[in-house]
């Protein structure tokens, strides 16, 4: 997964329970945790609605390689390499806000609030803050104890539906799950480089399965194999509403309007494409069922009770070999 009036969501559901984790956990040890958060994530997102999509990515990167650990946090060193060494994290952002939250949570409650519930609920903020669903999120995940770039093994926005599936079939997930998380591309963007292969201008024709006002404006964008653009440009992912968590994303695919492959592929595609078009069609259940999936992808994986540890900074480990 390779950067207005706001409405907010709430989801009526039962308080969610997995393994360890669970509502509130923080309620006695550091009441003030989930507000800490959230206001870091709001002061970001006020100057850099982009922020969204960076803490999507950032969390489905986390959870997707030895689960949601925060293994992504930790820096490369002299000696040691880290996931941030990883091709598909090195434009991953957003880790200074992570930072920010840290400090501030550390001052309030020393070593109590873990780097991986801070991605977990800097995402969830992030999300309603541009619109989404305001679901209440388990916590009591504990940080990693390693952090390996050769473990770093992403689903390719190249994929077909079958062969991504496999990624997310996995790490527990369904086809419903990658349909509706995918939905997070509603507020991404891809640099030139990483669909520019479906272009006209790159590949000589024109994609059957994009539209071609799309194809004309992307071009116009990322340029063509003679001439190439200055450095890689950014394009909204939902050419729509790119800064709102709508269902919107699934619309444009049934237009043929999707940037990345695997994105129109969903719309297209005999296992998926009847989810998509629900989710284009009724707005509040993609909202719901986007909030149960991303508490799910939460789950992969997670360190409780005495396992890992709980890092003073999320960008190293407690005590580092």
């Amino acid at each position: 997964m390779k950067n207005t009036i706001i409405l907010i969501f709430f989801c009526f559901v039962l308080p969610f329970t997995f393994a360890d984790l669970r509502d509130g956990f923080y309620s006695l040890t550091c009441p003030k945790a989930e507000t800490i958060v959230h206001e870091v994530v709001q002061r970001r997102f006020n100057q850099d609605r982009s922020i969204v999509a960076a803490f999507l990515r950032m969390h489905f990167h986390d959870c997707f390689v030895r689960g949601c650990d925060a293994s992504i946090l930790i820096d490369p060193t002299s000696t040691r390499t880290s996931e941030k060494n990883a091709g598909p994290n090195r434009t991953v952002r957003g880790y200074d806000v992570i930072d920010e939250a840290k400090t501030l949570l550390e001052q309030e409650c020393p070593s109590t609030v873990s780097c991986a519930d801070i991605i977990t609920l800097a995402t969830r903020d992030a999300v309603a803050l541009a619109g989404g669903i305001r679901y209440s999120v388990p916590t009591g995940r504990r940080d990693g104890l390693l952090s390996d770039p050769s473990q770093v093994n992403l689903p390719a926005p190249s994929l077909s539906v079958s062969r991504a599936l496999q990624f997310f079939t996995a790490k527990g997930l369904t086809l419903e799950d990658m349909v509706t998380l995918l939905g997070g591309h509603t507020v991404g963007f891809a640099h030139c480089s990483v669909f520019q292969n479906r272009l006209s201008s790159f590949k000589g024709t024109l994609d059957p399965t994009m539209d071609p006002d799309l194809d004309a404006k992307l071009v116009q964008i990322c340029g063509s194999l003679n001439k190439p653009p200055k450095g890689d440009p950014l394009v909204f992912l939902d050419q729509n509403s790119p800064f709102k968590f709508d269902s919107e994303f699934y619309d444009q695919m049934l237009r043929k309007r999707g940037v990345l492959h695997i994105d129109q592929e969903l719309a297209l595609d005999p296992l998926s494409k009847d989810m998509v078009a629900n989710f284009a069609a009724d707005g509040n259940s993609f909202q719901q069922k986007f909030a149960n999936a991303m508490i799910k992808m939460g789950n992969i994986g997670v360190l409780v009770g005495s396992e890992g540890e709980i890092r003073k900074n999320c960008r190293e480990f407690n005590f580092p070999l």
